[in-house]
């Protein structure tokens, strides 16, 4: 049976831990330095406490990173402290090019490192996620494996290292966004006592805009008005003491688009403005 280690058992680490401890030996965290509230996580899941993370790296044939994405190298760079010649997954939301980072350092070990990302709610009795799983191809198996019949649907994708972390920060860069804007919008529209007919619109809409791809091309094509829109929307926020800078964000996309007034540009050509910029140069 695989023996597991875990860094560290936050409130998604300790669940997809837990999801695994159904297939594994045992599932090993280090307590040096973590809080009481960790602790209590730990043992509410079932995980058994090493010594020191020295211990852990000599007994875990793999090892999951789920900690906050800026302690992600941090996080490496002390498991590279040790000998560990087993599987690394790096699954924290960390750039293509922060996971080749980590990759680096924790392969200086010995270690064969894969990239992961976690989409979704904590797994449990009521809750699924999806572990998503790039890197070399021998190495996603067993890992994989560590997760079947859980609440972790564990996902291997082709390409290599970046590829997994690539999918969730293109997810989480609207998911993660798009509630920040919601709650901006709200707060306008409360402080005009129009809250509710705000979410009366809102509840007329029941798919996401991230799923309507074809939408694209007409935000191009819009996007000389709705430029110059998103202006006002700023204007109106200042005026009331909220935060602009989404509303500038955005007006500052759209002009990538200025040379596409109400034309009929396909997904890829809209695409490739956003890469070029409005005059076609090179960002």
């Amino acid at each position: 049976m695989t023996v597991v280690g875990i860094l560290h058992p936050g409130s998604m680490g300790a669940a997809v831990a837990a999801q695994a401890r159904q297939s594994c030996a045992q599932v090993l965290w280090c307590p040096a330095g973590r809080s009481l509230a960790t602790r209590k996580r730990a043992e509410r899941y079932g995980l058994t406490a090493a010594t020191d993370l020295g211990e852990l790296t000599e007994r875990a044939s793999v090892i999951l990173s789920i900690c906050p994405p800026a302690y992600a190298e941090d996080v490496a760079a002390e498991v590279s402290a040790h000998p560990f010649s087993g599987i690394y997954a790096d699954c924290n939301a960390i750039s293509p090019a922060s996971m080749a980072r980590v990759s680096t350092i924790v392969g200086r070990t010995g270690a064969t490192v894969i990239d992961g990302s976690v989409i979704g709610s904590p797994p449990s009795a009521t809750k699924s996620a999806r572990l998503y799983l790039s890197g070399p191809a021998a190495a996603l198996s067993p890992v994989t494996s560590l997760f079947a019949g859980t609440a972790v649907q564990a996902r291997p994708l082709s390409g290599g290292i970046g590829r997994a972390s690539a999918l969730k920060l293109s997810y989480s860069s609207y998911q993660k966004a798009s509630r920040v804007l919601a709650a901006v919008s709200y707060a306008l529209a409360s402080d005009y006592g129009v809250e509710e007919e705000l979410l009366d619109i809102a509840q007329g809409r029941s798919t996401s805009y991230l799923a309507e791809t074809a939408y694209i091309p007409k935000v191009a094509a819009r996007s000389w008005r709705w430029g110059p829109e998103m202006g006002e929307v700023a204007d109106a926020l200042r005026e009331v003491g909220l935060p602009a800078d989404l509303a500038v964000a955005s007006a500052a996309i759209m002009q990538r688009w200025d040379d596409h007034r109400d034309s009929s540009l396909s997904v890829l050509e809209a695409l490739e403005h956003l890469h070029r910029g409005g005059d076609g140069e090179g960002t």
